[in-house]
């Protein structure tokens, strides 16, 4: 199927959310789905997934979370940015896609890895019925939980502390310090499909275990041998797994 790419800047308040969107080259209405990238990422990580998805006849939108990578193309400082943040951006971008005229009405899907995967998961409890599905890759549910070990009291949290490369203010750290995340997920009703690693040196698989007790209708497949981000057999592994479950839903 033909595929056409574009970039698009999604407007949300003070924020400018820089998107790309693949899609297959047609007029028709197509189901959608909504990539959100990991810390320090962007949305080209998703590229080939989005690819993969606008040939099987997927609307494939991916962006740049404001603040959430040092090189984002989105407005908004690393500083600034909290997993709330990043939730308000993913609602923008829903937003945006379901006011689309090329996409289906109550077909969208939520699709993120890593920290995206976790911001995904608190956004679908609010969104509910209006997505179709979700589905997350090795998802950071431990953020959390390893900042609380870290930096235990709130009173000696920096200004600014630079992870992985990226920058990050206080407000990152205090507004997860009592966030419990398997208090705040599980409720979402529809079908969840988690791919994770055994291997995951990042994010413990019991994890994804744990959150797949939780929802009432969670799918989990363990990809032998993979760690915190697949390899391309990996790759290609759980992207035929994602759009079997996409399509699935579809047909539900």
């Amino acid at each position: 199927m033909p595929v056409q790419s574009k970039t698009l800047t999604i407007e949300s308040n003070s924020k400018s959310i820089y998107a790309i969107m693949h899609a297959p080259d047609d007029t028709e209405k197509h189901p959608a789905v909504i990539c959100s990238h990991g810390f320090n990422g962007s949305g080209d990580d998703f590229t080939a997934d989005c690819l993969f998805d606008a040939q099987r006849g997927f609307v494939a939108l991916s962006y740049d979370f404001s603040g959430g990578s040092a090189r984002s193309r989105s407005r908004g400082k690393s500083t600034d940015m909290t997993l709330f943040t990043e939730k308000e951006d993913l609602q923008a971008v829903f937003a945006f896609v379901q006011s689309m005229d090329s996409v289906l009405p109550g077909s969208i899907f939520l699709m993120g890895a890593s920290q995206g995967g976790m911001v995904t998961a608190l956004c679908a409890e609010e969104l509910q019925g209006a997505i179709k599905g979700v589905t997350l890759y090795f998802p950071a549910f431990c953020i959390p939980d390893d900042w609380r070990k870290k930096l235990p009291d709130t009173d000696s949290i920096p200004d600014k502390l630079n992870f992985w490369g990226l920058d990050l203010g206080k407000d990152f750290f205090v507004s997860i310090h009592d966030f419990y995340t398997f208090d705040s997920i599980g409720g979402y009703e529809g079908n969840v499909l988690i791919i994770h690693g055994d291997k995951d040196p990042v994010v413990p698989l019991s994890y994804s275990q744990e959150a797949q007790k939780l929802y009432k209708h969670a799918e989990l497949e363990v990809l032998p041998g993979e760690g915190h981000g697949f390899s391309p057999a990996g790759g290609e592994k759980a992207r035929a797994l994602v759009a079997d479950f996409m399509q699935a839903q579809l047909h539900k």
